[in-house]
């Protein structure tokens, strides 16, 4: 468990069906941020906005988003927003497309057995110094 801080975050969405599409954001944003020389010590978060089970996978959102200074000016190019922090589990997970389902596939059977109860905020998948260059991330399972 852990307490994650608020975040301010630049952000790119797409609307579609999870999964290869997704990473094509990610790049998009991180392409954005080496121009911006922000990507050199960056926490880097994708968020799966809704859950394709009970969500059209055409509607499903994702968000691609890098972690700002709280004085850090945007020029309008790119979407801002706040991410509000709060207790969070943490798995690392290998970030293959294999890995990551079964980590999704696990984590909410595992989440209710130990007692904890899921707050009504985003999942986030975390990414940080070694892990933006290496397949593992982190995902962050919000709770009361």
């Amino acid at each position: 468990v852990e307490t994650l801080p608020d975040y301010r975050v630049a952000y790119l969405r797409r609307v579609g069906p999870y999964g290869p599409a997704n990473n094509t954001v990610m790049e998009k944003l991180k392409k954005w941020a080496k121009k911006k020389n922000l990507l050199a010590s960056a926490t880097l978060i994708a968020i799966p906005q809704d859950n394709p089970e009970t969500t059209p996978p055409d509607n499903c959102r994702f968000d691609a988003c890098i972690v700002l200074s709280k004085d850090y000016a945007l020029d309008g190019s790119i979407c801002e927003k706040e991410l509000s922090g709060g207790k969070y589990l943490i798995y690392d997970v290998k970030h293959t497309a294999e890995d990551i389902q079964e980590a999704y596939t696990n984590i909410f059977p595992s989440l209710l057995s130990n007692g904890f109860q899921m707050d009504n905020k985003p999942i986030l998948e975390r990414y940080f110094g070694d892990k933006i260059h290496k397949p593992y991330c982190e995902i962050c399972i919000p709770i009361k």
